[in-house]
């Protein structure tokens, strides 16, 4: 008797933890713009932050994960993490930034949020998840909002675009394999393998290209908050909301990330806020509540 009764009140406290992670991780990958921006002020360029960034994430992780005496997982799940982590991950970041190159950051941006809508295909077809009208709804909310604030400065060439879609798409599977390979396994062992696998690929990168590092403490100091704010925290509280609510939800609630970077923005760089950014915002946030009604 008790454990029916209980059993809901559990579910309910779940999804509230696995929304509030989601927000978390949301608001830890809005901040990384800033920190990027600053280091780049410094000296710093994209592929040496992004090398930086996986690198000493996976030091943290590696020390953090030794400490718990965990054990990495074996066979066909250890493959498959590592693939998210090198295929995924750095997929992700090279198509992103090197689209940057081919059209213009508003067009790149929106292409990429194109995911949440992706995922929710794809969690249709491969892992046969009901799609309710109320979710539907938010869906359409947070993908008109994310455009409010984003903005609709587009243009570049074909290159761009194609890359834009790629990145969104291989953001997309990446969720989705997430949300099936992370109950298999312990988070933080996961996000270290994945911030590990990511690390090499950006060093052979980078043993390539050469390196650019940031000067002065300040620089270094952005690349801290790359690090740990917007690589550690948010990856792992991202797997561990994806775990309780889903990648259907997940994706919709992390369009919360736009509406953080435009917010710091806001209050370090000075940039306007228009009220179409304000309209996008509360209309990610209607999104979020009917979300998390449900």
């Amino acid at each position: 008797m008790n454990k029916s009764t209980s059993s809901p009140s559990k579910i309910s406290e779940q999804r509230g933890v696995g929304i509030f992670l989601i927000l978390v991780s949301a608001a830890a990958f809005g901040v990384m713009p800033i920190f990027a921006n600053c280091a780049y002020s410094y000296g710093a360029e994209p592929i040496t932050v992004l090398f930086l960034r996986f690198s000493l994430a996976s030091i943290i992780m590696l020390m953090y994960h030794f400490i718990r005496k965990a054990r990495f997982p074996r066979g066909k799940i250890l493959l498959a993490v590592i693939l998210m982590g090198a295929l995924g991950y750095a997929g992700l970041s090279f198509s992103y930034f090197t689209a940057l190159l081919y059209a213009s950051s508003g067009t790149v941006a929106i292409l990429l949020y194109l995911y949440p809508a992706l995922v929710t295909i794809l969690s249709v077809l491969f892992l046969k998840q009901k799609i309710s009208a109320m979710e539907i709804t938010a869906l359409i909310l947070a993908l008109t909002g994310t455009l409010c604030v984003i903005g609709l400065e587009l243009g570049g060439e074909p290159l761009g675009i194609v890359l834009g879609v790629m990145a969104a798409l291989i953001y997309s599977v990446y969720i989705v394999a997430g949300s099936k390979i992370m109950p298999r396994t312990d988070t933080i062992t996961s996000s270290t393998i994945i911030m590990m696998s990511a690390g090499v690929v950006y060093t052979f990168v980078i043993l390539v290209k050469g390196a650019h590092f940031p000067s002065g403490l300040s620089g270094w100091g952005a690349i801290g908050g790359v690090v740990v704010v917007s690589t550690v925290i948010a990856i792992v509280t991202f797997f561990e909301g994806l775990k309780r609510i889903g990648p259907v939800h997940s994706s919709m609630l992390s369009t919360f990330e736009p509406v953080v970077t435009v917010a710091l923005a806001w209050v370090f760089f000075n940039e306007g806020l228009t009220p179409l950014k304000f309209l996008g915002g509360a209309l990610i946030l209607v999104a979020g509540i009917l979300l998390a009604r449900k």
